[in-house]
């Protein structure tokens, strides 16, 4: 049993890489505004090409890797996605953008197919935990990337960066390809998969989980423009505090993770942290031209509860599929998450610009109401539903 942590590490790491890209990204906003010579708004639509791409493959990807297994689906995607993000080094704007959405469509591979591996190798105990460790390498990879890319972008340029992520892409490709097996006895899906993407409470859970990320990449991808355009702090400082969110918002998945172990719900948590989330939007939009450290210590806070959540909702969508399907409800799930995440930084991005800031953070608060209303008959849709699940709400 030992070797699940292996598979835990090497699928935790598959999936900070991934962050690197569709959450690290933003870090490097100034830069890539400069480079390519785009507005802000503009600057939104490509890194929303990544969110784009990774919805529209999610779901394939996830059939695929019940039927195929997870390994087989990694590596190929972590492949395509280096050779991708070579491509943006390579290119003008409109290059970029192709080829960003590309490594949007080769790295949702990674989403629902390590998602399934830890599904296969950890019991429903410890699921919470082990979930919450591989959603922590999302936080942790996008941290990691906004400390150190901006230093790559500004010394060397954009190109030398995307080099960069398409190296360490294409090293977690190759130690997925070697270290990453199935359980003995994993079930293989066949090739019905309708019950899974018909499941009432899944499709109720993909919708709310699609708006909590409204607030979630607002908080990504405003938080530096916000600190650096809007209230005047230079882009490292406003970097660094953007890698402290995140890096508690890694924190915060683990803490949240063992909780909903604890609780034997995911659901519940997920109610607070809604509540939570919207509060603390509410708070930033009030406290928009407040003195700096009071506005950062609201908003790093805020950015935290925006951020932990995703573990218990990926948990939830594995617990509510039947055996052999995990990937294809985690892939639903996320599709709905990837969407939001494609239009968010663009949306929120114009709000901010052409209407005001406390706007677009009103507009975050309203989606995670939203998003605790959709979640509130949690019981009542379990009970009527027609698919044997193995939840625990």
């Amino acid at each position: 049993m030992g070797y699940r942590w292996v598979v835990l590490s090497v699928g935790a790491l598959a999936q900070g890489t991934n962050a690197a890209v569709f959450l690290g990204l933003p870090a490097i906003s100034p830069q890539l505004q400069q480079h390519f010579s785009l507005t802000l708004p503009q600057v939104g639509l490509l890194l929303g090409a990544v969110n784009l791409g990774t919805m529209i493959a999610l779901v394939p990807w996830g059939v695929v890797a019940d039927r195929r297994g997870e390994r087989l689906v990694m590596t190929i995607g972590g492949v395509g996605a280096a050779c991708c993000l070579l491509a943006v080094a390579l290119g003008n704007a409109w290059i970029a953008g192709l080829a960003l959405l590309g490594t949007g469509l080769f790295g949702a591979s990674v989403n629902a197919a390590s998602g399934r591996a830890v599904m296969s190798w950890f019991s429903r105990e410890s699921r919470g935990l082990a979930m919450g460790v591989r959603q922590t390498a999302t936080p942790l990879g996008a941290a990691l990337t906004a400390a150190v890319l901006p230093g790559i972008a500004i010394s060397a340029g954009i190109p030398t960066a995307f080099v960069a992520l398409a190296g360490v892409t294409a090293f977690v490709a190759l130690a997925v390809a070697l270290l990453v097996r199935e359980p003995p006895g994993a079930v293989r899906a066949g090739t019905d998969h309708g019950l899974v993407l018909k499941d009432l409470r899944l499709l109720r859970l993909s919708l709310a989980s699609g708006l909590l990320v409204v607030p979630q990449f607002t908080a990504t991808a405003l938080l530096v423009p916000l600190l650096h355009g809007h209230r005047g702090m230079s882009v490292t400082a406003a970097a660094a505090v953007f890698a402290v969110a995140q890096l508690l918002g890694g924190a915060g998945r683990l803490a949240v993770g063992v909780w909903s172990d604890r609780a034997r719900s995911r659901i519940g948590p997920l109610k607070i942290i809604s509540v939570l989330t919207a509060v603390g939007f509410v708070l930033v939009a009030a406290l928009d031209q407040a003195p700096l450290p009071l506005l950062i210590a609201v908003l790093v806070p805020t950015s935290l509860f925006a951020l932990c959540w995703n573990g218990l909702a990926v948990t939830e969508a594995g617990e509510l599929a039947p055996e052999g399907r995990s990937a294809t409800a985690i892939a639903m799930q996320n599709s709905a998450n990837y969407l939001s995440a494609a239009l968010t930084p663009f949306v929120a991005s114009f709000v901010a610009v052409h209407v005001a800031w406390p706007a677009a953070m009103v507009l975050a608060a309203v989606a995670a109401v939203a998003a605790r209303i959709l979640l509130q008959p949690w019981r009542s849709l379990r009970a009527s539903s027609p698919q044997n699940s193995r939840s625990v709400s």
